[in-house]
């Protein structure tokens, strides 16, 4: 038998890897004061709103497209190091910051789960190590990446 209904797509985490971990938070104003402490970026003798999440790990590790989806940018940013950004449906564009190796290129087609590049570093978070920063905006809107995976595309 055919199935009747395909599974509806799920937004995934932008890393495999189960030992990762956050280091700083997406900045939300209702959040307690402790999480938006942990939400800043000191930059320049400057706190700045993280508007997006750093996974970090030991060592370098593969990021992955977390939906099927077209790269719209591949570009190295002076502050903020590689980045990669691709745009999928439902008007949802992630974007790949810190990385120290990219290996997609602009225009290509990734399916979800796609390795498209690894972790690496960046001069606003020098001290951070080998990271991932990682944004994700809807309908033009940057949101709290953590509270959409495993959501359906539908539910958005």
């Amino acid at each position: 038998d055919l199935p009747v209904v395909a599974d509806a797509e799920k937004i995934s985490r932008p890393y495999i890897d189960s030992t990762i971990k956050i280091t700083t938070n997406y900045y939300n104003p209702k959040d307690d004061e402790e999480t938006q402490k942990n939400s800043l970026i000191f930059y320049e003798n400057t706190y700045l709103p993280s508007t997006g999440i750093d996974y970090q790990s030991d060592y370098d590790f593969d990021v992955v497209s977390i939906l099927d989806g077209i790269v719209i940018t591949v570009k190295e940013d002076q502050i903020l190091g590689k980045i990669v950004e691709i745009k999928h449906n439902n008007n949802i564009i992630s974007s790949y910051q810190s990385l120290s190796e990219v290996l997609v290129n602009e225009g290509d087609e990734v399916k979800q789960g796609t390795l498209i590049g690894k972790s690496g570093t960046s001069n606003i978070q020098k001290n951070m190590g080998s990271h991932l920063h990682f944004e994700l905006t809807i309908d033009s809107k940057t949101v709290d990446p953590e509270e959409y995976y495993d959501k359906e595309l539908g539910q958005l």
